[in-house]
């Protein structure tokens, strides 16, 4: 995984190996919204990276906290747009990753003052 230069954003494989599929994909998964937060799961930075081969996809996904209530239903949620998107099964791995604020996308947008 690399970052893109023009902002936070982690360089998905999918990014290379089927950058269409890439656009459609987040599209689908910017729906699924942090509901503490606020934000959806890709401007949050949550997608570390997808991978995909001609049977399934794979998705690495980190949560905001470990102890996310939140976190099995976004899992979910995750696999069921990625699956309608990408038209094939797919597979959540929950990294073990740290998130922090410096992951989002645009990190600013986190004004809370």
């Amino acid at each position: 995984m690399t970052l893109q230069s023009e902002t936070n954003r982690p360089r998905w494989e999918i990014e290379d190996t089927h950058p269409q599929l890439s656009e459609t994909l987040r599209a689908a998964l910017s729906e699924v919204i942090d509901p503490e937060i606020g934000f959806n799961i890709i401007q949050l930075g949550l997608i570390r990276n997808v991978q995909l081969s001609e049977d399934k996809a794979t998705i690495n996904m980190i949560l905001t906290t470990p102890f996310c209530p939140y976190g099995p239903a976004m899992i979910e949620t995750t696999r069921q747009k990625a699956e309608a998107a990408l038209e094939r099964p797919t597979e959540i791995e929950l990294g073990t990753e740290m998130w922090d604020f410096s992951m989002m996308e645009d990190p600013s947008a986190l004004d809370w003052g």
